[in-house]
């Protein structure tokens, strides 16, 4: 079995049961554990039933803790926990967190991050209200290893709750959603199957694989905290650049999404607006780190993607700021 599948895994439909719970809240966890307590109690301060919601903890062989017992504790019986064999990479595991879900709505928490809440109430009424949305999502919260605020996230979206007006084409351009913030029907797994190629930005072409196929409800509601921290897959990948290269790959996926007629002109707004996002990181990386591999390997990856001015100028000025540096 590829770690990193080269084609969306296919996600089985389940057997004919009787009953089903309208929720899966599966959380995939790896090495996490100092943070995993928060998660775990932002879904059960829902108070939404047993019958109604399968909550379940799905370990891809963490080695940080004990997690099975911090299930045990916190969950006291309301929790599932399952543990794959060896460690199985995230795409693997995702797989396994959706073919594991029971409800009709899954919602892929990861054990770092949090719902605010109201979430599934919010997200539940989006869902009754466009029966032909195959996904829906909301704003978000950035916070930080100690459970501070950092911003919410900025976007331009609508300020109002419905489906969102050709999503696919603004999805396509700028990536803003993450995986606390989004619940996806079960059935639009089964048919589009699971996240693929890549394991940074594997959730972007998977939003876009779903804004094809149906429409995607919104709300402009903050509901869900995104953990930003560099011990996170990503986190190690900023330092490296290598999410710049994955993203590039992300870019051409997103393509056979696209009508023919906006590929070209999505294409360019996207290599723009993510170069800029780049070169944002590669300032915070000096700020924090001083090091300039890390700068220059960031760097070489940006001017790959796209060059105006602006990245030209700010680009000399981390430059500029490493060679006045002492070492």
């Amino acid at each position: 079995m590829e770690r990193i599948p080269s084609s969306p895994p296919v996600i089985k439909p389940l057997p004919p049961i009787t009953k089903r719970p309208l929720w899966s809240v599966m959380i995939p966890v790896y090495n996490c554990a100092e943070f995993l307590k928060y998660t775990l109690e932002s879904v059960l301060a829902q108070n939404i039933p047993q019958e109604q919601m399968q909550i379940e903890v799905v370990d891809d062989a963490s080695i940080d803790a004990d997690v099975a017992n911090i299930v045990r504790v916190i969950g006291k019986g309301r929790i599932g926990y399952f543990r794959q064999q060896q460690n199985m990479g995230s795409l693997r595991n995702f797989e396994t967190c959706i073919n594991r879900a029971q409800g009709h709505f899954v919602h892929i928490l990861h054990g770092d991050d949090r719902v605010k809440p109201g979430y599934y109430q919010a997200i539940q009424r989006l869902f009754e209200a466009h029966p032909e949305a195959g996904a829906a999502f909301c704003r978000y919260h950035h916070i930080d290893e100690n459970n501070n605020l950092l911003r919410p996230h900025i976007t331009n979206d609508v300020e109002k709750s419905g489906l969102f007006k050709d999503f696919l084409l603004h999805i396509a351009e700028r990536q803003h959603i993450q995986y606390a913030t989004i619940t996806v029907k079960r059935e639009v797994y089964e048919k589009l199957g699971s996240f693929y190629a890549v394991t940074y930005g594997e959730d972007w072409e998977m939003w876009a694989r779903i804004a094809k196929h149906y429409p995607v409800a919104y709300t402009s509601a903050i509901l869900a905290e995104y953990r930003k921290h560099t011990s996170s897959i990503s986190g190690v990948k900023f330092l490296t650049g290598e999410y710049l290269a994955d993203t590039a790959y992300v870019f051409q996926l997103i393509q056979q999404h696209l009508p023919p007629e906006h590929r070209q002109q999505i294409l360019k707004k996207a290599k723009k607006n993510f170069a800029h996002y780049g070169l944002g990181v590669t300032q915070v990386l000096w700020k924090k780190y001083r090091n300039k591999d890390y700068v220059l390997a960031n760097l070489r990856q940006i001017f790959k993607m796209h060059i105006d001015t602006t990245i030209c100028l700010k680009a000399a000025k981390i430059v500029a700021k490493m060679t006045i540096s002492r070492p």
